[in-house]
Order: structure tokens, then C-alpha cells, then sequence
């Protein structure tokens, strides 16, 4: 067949997945649809299943998995990112702080992006920084979406409660006040991705005397907006 790579295995986990591209499948389904033995089948659809390729649905019918939007959304990383630089830097202009971009990977964020305050006292946080996600706002952001298990895991050992992260989806942001580091606040906000899942967080971060000790007063519509308008940018390239 012409569309074998020569790796066997591969082709055949390909064959099951683009089988349930149309929609859920029995077992018989995906056996009728990709011309497998049964055992064959069956042993990928749950090898695909552990890795989260694949996943079941309530009649227990095989569907595609999360996994697949997780990496379509890392894939739409090159659309993020090439719209960041001017929304941050606006962002920065409007609020007079250092603005900067977090996306999530395992346990961690990682700046992705920023535009830093031009003079004076900045929280400076250099692209590429790894962040823990068990403080300040854009963890809680990053967080506060999450399935309940991710969840729930999450907030074992963490600066912010259950409580707090309920307020965070309630409002749509995100503030904190010396959570990560003493003397500094930031507030958040989600950036979505085509399936409307959290894909990243938009952060404005300064020194508690100027942001003060309710920055989402001065600072939240702006942030908000700045997220809003990086979510737009995805889902019209990407959606």
C-alpha cells in the first residue's frame, strides 16, 4: 500500500486514528474501518488509549483523545507567539509594567514571551524562565481550567486554594500579592486556543508599591483585553 512508511506498527496506529476521525467506534467499527485483525486492533486502540491518543466515550466507543488538542495546541505555539510581541508591548504601555507571556509544560510555566518596563523598577522575568506552578496568578490561571484530577493534583502544596481558583473562573483573571516572590503582584488572564481550552497566560507583574495590594483594580480590563485579543489571533489562524 502506498501510504506505508515501512514501519508497520506506526501505520497501523495511524489507521485506527484516522478511523475515528469521522467519529466514535466499537471495537467492530474500527476492525470493519481499517481492515485489522481484531486482536491487533483492540492491543492499539488501547495502546493509543493509555497514551491519551485515544479515550472512550460514555458508551464506552472509541473516540479521539485529548492528547491530540494538547499537541494541536503546542503546534499553534509559531501563531501565539508571532502575535505576542505587539500585544505585549502595547499591554506594557498601557499599564506601565513589565508584561510577559506563560504557557504550561508538565509541572511548570515557561515565559514564553515579554515586553519589560523601560525604566525604573521592574520584576524582570527573561524568556525562557521556568516557573513553578504553585504560585502567583498566571499559575492560577494556567490552573484554574484544568480537569478536576489535573486539579486537584495541582493545588497540593500550593500558594492558592480551591476557593481561589474558583473566583479566578468566576472573574476571568487572576491576581496575587507576594505569592511567588516577596514585594512583587502580577495579575493574569487565560489565552484560549480554537477548542476554547487555556493554552496560556497573559501576566502583568510589578512591585507591590505601584501595583498596590488590589492590582486587578488598576490592571485586570487591560489584561483581560490583551488575552481576548491573542485568543482572537488564534482561533483566526488556527481555528
Amino acid at each position: 500500500m502506498d501510504n506505508s512508511s515501512g514501519v508497520g506498527v506506526l501505520d497501523k496506529a495511524a489507521l485506527v486514528l484516522s478511523a475515528l476521525e469521522s467519529g466514535p467506534a466499537t471495537l467492530a467499527g474500527l476492525v470493519g474501518a481499517t481492515g485489522l485483525a481484531r486482536p491487533t486492533a483492540h492491543r492499539l486502540a488501547v495502546a493509543l488509549e493509555h497514551h491519551r491518543f485515544v479515550a472512550r466515550d460514555m458508551q464506552g466507543r472509541f473516540i479521539l483523545g485529548p492528547r491530540l488538542a494538547e499537541l494541536a495546541a503546542a503546534a499553534g505555539e509559531d501563531r501565539l507567539l508571532a502575535s505576542a510581541g505587539p500585544v505585549l508591548t502595547h499591554l506594557r504601555d498601557v499599564t506601565g509594567e513589565s508584561a510577559q507571556l506563560y504557557r504550561r509544560q508538565g509541572d511548570m510555566r515557561i515565559c514564553v514571551a515579554a515586553a519589560e518596563r523601560l525604566s525604573g523598577l521592574r520584576d524582570t522575568v527573561p524568556v525562557g524562565s521556568t516557573l513553578p506552578m504553585k504560585a502567583g496568578s498566571a499559575a492560577q490561571v494556567l490552573m484554574a481550567w484544568e480537569e478536576p484530577e489535573r486539579l486537584h493534583r495541582g493545588l497540593q502544596g500550593a500558594r492558592f486554594t480551591a476557593t481561589a481558583l474558583s473566583g479566578v473562573r468566576r472573574r476571568g483573571w487572576a491576581q496575587s500579592i507576594g505569592e511567588r516572590e516577596p514585594g512583587v503582584a502580577s495579575v493574569s488572564a487565560p489565552v484560549r486556543g480554537p477548542s476554547n481550552r487555556v493554552v496560556a497566560a497573559v501576566s502583568v507583574s510589578g512591585p507591590i508599591e505601584r501595583l498596590t495590594r488590589h492590582p486587578g483594580r488598576m490592571h485586570a480590563q487591560s489584561i483581560v483585553e490583551a488575552a481576548n485579543r491573542l485568543t482572537e489571533a488564534l482561533r483566526r489562524n488556527g481555528g
